[in-house]
């Protein structure tokens, strides 16, 4: 059983920064691509960032150059640096990582349960 944490959500003004952090647990053979993807009211899931196992970024055009993603393979971690926030910006925030199971050697894609991110005045 692998279990994603995220925490670092929160309430800031527009311009402000946030940073969220993602542990991975469990049943960890390996951890291969990992991600931020969220989800405002009435909208559907949307791609944040992701990082690769030998650190290549991809960004969402809506954040690219705002946000930052980087990863402590170490401790099994992915981290989402959020800078000029925009009230656009307010949504759930999940972690997601493409995990390899330390038993089956099987990989599946995980996600947390999300941490809620509010930017306003």
């Amino acid at each position: 059983q692998v279990q994603l944490v995220e925490s670092g959500g929160g309430l800031v003004q527009p311009g402000g920064s946030l940073r969220l952090s993602c542990a991975a647990s469990g049943s960890i053979f390996g951890i291969y691509n990992m991600g931020w993807y969220r989800q405002a009211p009435g909208k559907q899931r949307e791609l944040v960032a992701t990082i690769t196992l030998g650190g290549r970024e991809v960004y969402g055009d809506s954040v690219r150059g705002r946000f930052t993603i980087s990863r402590d393979n170490a401790k099994s971690s992915v981290f989402l640096r959020m800078n000029i926030l925009k009230p656009e910006d307010t949504a759930v925030y999940y972690c997601s990582a493409d995990v390899k199971d330390g038993f089956s050697r099987l990989s599946s894609l995980h996600w947390g349960q999300g941490t809620q991110v509010t930017v306003s005045s």
